[in-house]
């Protein structure tokens, strides 16, 4: 984990000396796995940097941060929930035909905003190696272009900038990670989790993989190679 973490943080550049980085913390096995990976690499990485984990609270209730809390203090990692009426908003005022679009936008603005509070120039997402051939086919079926999110990006308004350390990691070995470790998950409380077009597109990849061996790791490499937004920033 740490290997492959230390690998996509140096290829692009992610990581410079006294970062403060803030992690969002869904409390998820990806989110989880990021916090455990980058509090380790404080350890031993050439460049100094910080920490701070964000959960934002969207307010559908049931949601118990205190394991993770727990967590945050093992891995010497300050940890601070902002609360918010996301859900109400998204799900009884807007009744959004689309809901993850509408709820990831003001979630961002939400960490956003704390991650510029708590003093951060840095903010970390635990999208994986799943997430970016997803997000890839995503736009391939229903934009009719070949494009992904970058492993880093500077966001103008807010002056963060974004990187993504678990690009290379595939969701089997964080689910693996998860289990070794016994991170205190979180079970999403979303209604819409499971039943979205990224679902579809998860499943449809799954068929693939299974149907001609190194699929994922072939479409990976198409991205990595093919979109100038992922051109490699090596350091020597």
């Amino acid at each position: 984990i740490l290997g492959y973490t230390r690998r996509a943080a140096d290829d692009y550049k992610m990581i410079e000396s006294n970062d403060k980085i803030a992690v969002g913390i869904s409390g998820g096995k990806d989110s989880l796995t990021l916090l455990y990976s980058l509090a380790n690499l404080r350890r031993f990485y050439p460049h100094q940097f910080e920490i701070e984990a964000i959960t934002v609270d969207l307010g559908f209730g049931g949601f118990n941060s205190d394991n993770i809390k727990n967590l945050c203090s093992q891995l010497n990692v300050n940890y601070t929930v902002i609360h918010s009426s996301i859900a109400e908003i998204v799900f009884d005022i807007q009744k959004a035909k689309n809901p993850c679009s509408l709820c990831a936008n003001l979630r961002r603005g939400a960490f956003n905003t704390a991650a510029v509070s708590l003093g951060c120039n840095k903010a970390a997402y635990a999208h994986h190696l799943d997430d970016v051939i997803e997000t890839a086919m995503l736009s391939l079926i229903y934009e009719g272009r070949f494009h992904c999110f970058s492993p880093v990006t500077h966001l103008d308004e807010s002056g963060i900038t974004l990187i993504r350390p678990l690009i290379y990691l595939e969701e089997c070995n964080i689910f693996g990670f998860k289990n070794l470790q016994n991170l205190p998950v979180e079970k999403n409380p979303c209604p819409a989790d499971g039943h979205t077009r990224r679902e579809y597109v998860k499943n449809l990849i799954k068929q693939l993989e299974n149907e001609n061996n190194g699929f994922k790791r072939r479409l990976f490499r198409a991205i990595v190679n093919g979109l100038p937004n992922w051109t490699k920033i090596t350091v020597s």
